[in-house]
């Protein structure tokens, strides 16, 4: 894209400051903002007056999940289907690890974040070794994806190099791009984040398996004879990832997509529920909970709603292949966006003055037929780390490792 294409795009975009310092650039920096506006899409920030109060949804009701006693009852069957297809090579696992430690107080991946205490252990070593913790058992290696971002792909690549990949066969390491959208103020205006780069962040946990195809990995991983994608979180380090139960049930039960869930503390926990929507699966988000549904109880007096999702999903590629080409709706989100000001000066805000663009995972669910809701004990599969201190943070989640015996 030359100049005067470039111009002609922002201008029909309302966004030509973009070019305010086009003049003081070196040439490779001149190159590397003419090929970022020709590949970001601008179209996005249309959705800027829709926020996510005012997303509409359809008639929502309960979907029982498939709880611990029944899971005990049948493990043994479940299990044997689950590493029957992992060792067929039918089963991948997809870490989505596009985000930064920004609220853990560092500047690096968030997967590359120290949790020990006594000894360094990292959050993507933690999970590495909950993997492998099947490998042994299958006695197969199971196809890891890694989903990073254009903020930290160099950084993770080289970092999980450095430590030879905590143990995992590199062979079966495949790196992909998640897809990133541009950063506005509440006018719609895109920051500038340097004066050669728009602001941009990535586009939510729901593109990552466009993306995934967009990079060709998802071509590889079905002509690999993957059939199944387990797509997990990077900040929760006692997830059983690929886990043959697991597999193994929503195999069994023939559904497209099985959805690991926890039992929530309290009724208004931060933590999206497991529900239908016009009679086919979703995810209900805690702030859209009315009092209503949030104390609604079911045919035996439990509550109707009690079941919250942790990401950790197992997708059948086939339906995924299916979707693909939907266009699932997108969230405006209000974040603190660093960006250059007036004179060009770095701003670092301390609350929120803009908006970032996301698609969701809860929208793929929805678009599907089947799900299986799964539960798994909280204190043995759950320890999200979202925040340095306090609830769902590096001290929650280290005393809960400690609990299982994990040595920090």
């Amino acid at each position: 894209m030359n100049y005067e294409q470039a111009l002609a795009k922002l201008a029909a975009a309302g966004q030509e400051h973009v070019m305010r310092y086009y003049d003081t650039l070196s040439e490779e920096q001149k190159e590397a903002l003419l090929s970022q506006i020709e590949t970001t899409d601008f179209s996005v920030l249309s959705y800027l007056g829709q926020n996510k109060g005012e997303m509409q949804r359809g008639k929502i009701g309960p979907l029982a999940a498939m709880q611990i006693e029944e899971i005990k009852e049948r493990e043994q069957e479940f299990r044997s289907a689950g590493l029957g297809a992992i060792r067929e090579g039918k089963v991948g696992a997809v870490l989505l690890a596009g985000g930064m430690g920004t609220r853990l107080g560092s500047d690096d991946p968030k997967g590359m974040y120290n949790i020990g205490i006594t000894k360094k252990v990292y959050i993507f070593q933690r999970l590495i070794e909950n993997l492998l913790d099947v490998v042994r058992e299958a006695e197969s290696w199971i196809p890891l994806y890694v989903m990073t971002s254009d903020k930290n792909h160099e950084a993770t690549t080289a970092f999980l190099k450095e430590h030879d990949y905590f143990g995992y066969n590199s062979e079966y390491v495949t790196f992909f791009m998640q897809d990133m959208a541009p950063a506005c103020d509440y006018e719609g205006k895109v920051y500038m984040e340097k004066p050669w780069k728009i602001s941009t962040s990535p586009n939510g946990n729901g593109g990552w398996y466009t993306s995934m195809h967009k990079w060709g990995v998802a071509q590889k991983a079905i002509s690999d004879g993957v059939e199944w994608l387990n797509v997990f979180a990077v900040d929760n380090v006692l997830q059983r990832i690929a886990d043959p139960c697991f597999v193994g049930a929503t195999l069994l039960n023939d559904c497209a997509v099985g959805a690991k869930v926890v039992c929530k503390c309290t009724p208004d926990e931060k933590i999206g529920a497991i529900c239908t929507e016009d009679g086919k699966p979703s995810i209900i988000e805690y702030y859209e909970l009315t009092d209503e549904l949030m104390n609604a109880k079911d045919e035996q007096g439990n509550l109707a709603y009690s079941f919250g999702v942790i990401l950790n999903y197992l997708f059948r590629i086939s339906d995924l292949e299916r979707i693909r080409e939907k266009k699932l709706p997108l969230h405006v989100v209000e974040k603190k966006i660093a960006h250059l000001d007036q004179d060009g000066v770095l701003q670092k805000p301390d609350k929120p003055n803009g908006c970032k663009f996301e698609q969701l995972v809860l929208d793929m669910i929805h678009e599907l037929d089947s799900c299986l809701p799964y539960e798994v004990v909280r204190n043995k599969e759950f320890a999200p780390i979202k925040n340095a201190t306090g609830v769902d943070s590096v001290e929650s989640a280290r005393e809960l490792c400690k609990e299982n015996g994990i040595e920090l």
